[in-house]
């Protein structure tokens, strides 16, 4: 939704790399990527030469499969807390981050 100008203002100020929210709405896992996500990713190339890192709803090894074929990061946060959150002892949680850490790194690396 950002505009071609202040997308090109973002890719001039921009250091490190650029993140891109990769959907309209609040944080938390989705069941499915945006069907433009590619493309708006494209968009973005087109105004940095900086690494674009896609997050905002990743929360599978199949989104990061997707999102590796066109980002150059994958960011995943709300999957992890809902991971946590849904264990019951500490042991637990950490067995369910590593699994789901085990299985987007297998996405990507796909």
């Amino acid at each position: 939704t950002t505009t071609t100008a202040r997308l090109t203002q973002i890719g001039e100020l921009s250091r490190g790399f650029v993140y891109y929210v990769s959907r309209l709405g609040v944080t938390g896992a989705q069941r499915d990527l945006p069907a433009q996500l590619a493309e708006e990713v494209e968009r973005v190339r087109t105004a940095t030469k900086l690494p674009v890192a896609v997050g905002f709803g990743i929360s599978t090894s199949a989104h990061a499969k997707a999102v590796a074929h066109f980002g150059d990061g994958v960011v995943v946060g709300s999957a992890f807390v809902d991971r946590i959150a849904k264990a019951s002892t500490d042991a637990e949680r950490i067995a369910s981050v590593k699994t789901l850490a085990r299985e987007l790194v297998a996405g990507v690396r796909a």
